[in-house]
């Protein structure tokens, strides 16, 4: 099992945590990882674009002129897709991008994601985050204290001061256990997590 440092809000080791090889320390599946980012990228898009094909322009009922002796190139229609106003080829239909994964595929994926960042030692836990008021200032000088510029925050409980305090760093996103995923944790440069965070994972997915 690997041991990871925990530090204090202040950026203090304050000790050490060993976290659990069954999901921080397994074979990172890198076929897995992907196909989980692409699955949500796919389900978040709307697939609402549409344009209209030569069938379903309106005009271009008749023939625009007689088929030889005009010194033209025959046409049939003034809104076949070369025409201005014509119809668009292999014009987009409104579909559904989204695709599905077996849930052993899922939970192998996030813990190769977890995995990952525990290898390229971009994991970071703290103790615990607890704020007595909104205040991004506050947020940013503890993730200042980390060393964080870029990353995911991981807690165990929708903690209303943290979330909000956390709310307005762009390059900082806060998540809690359940609603963890494979993309989130692989576009996080670093991800912190809690103590309390940790134990819940292992408990969720080990």
């Amino acid at each position: 099992m690997a041991n990871v440092a925990v530090y204090n809000m202040e950026g203090k080791e304050v000790g050490t945590i060993e976290l659990n090889d069954a999901v921080f320390g397994v074979e990172v599946n890198e076929h897995l990882v992907h196909m989980a980012v692409v699955q949500q990228l796919a389900n978040n898009r709307q697939g609402t674009q549409k344009a209209k094909t030569r069938s379903e322009v309106s005009g271009g009922g008749r023939k625009p002129w007689r088929q030889k002796g005009t010194g033209h190139a025959r046409q049939g229609s003034t809104r076949a897709p070369q025409w201005k106003g014509g119809g668009v080829v292999f014009a987009p239909v409104p579909r559904d991008y989204s695709f599905k994964m077996n849930k052993k595929e899922k939970r192998a994926a996030l813990k190769s994601a977890l995995t990952s960042r525990v290898q390229a030692e971009k994991l970071i836990v703290v103790d615990e985050l607890k704020f007595d008021e909104i205040k991004t200032r506050n947020f940013a000088k503890v993730m200042d204290n980390l060393k964080v510029n870029k990353g995911l925050v991981i807690l165990s409980d929708n903690d209303q001061n943290t979330v909000l305090s956390a709310r307005n760093l762009p390059t900082i996103n806060t998540t809690l256990v359940g609603a963890l995923n494979v993309y989130d944790v692989m576009k996080a440069g670093t991800v912190v997590l809690t103590r309390d965070a940790v134990a819940k994972i292992e408990e969720v997915y080990a």
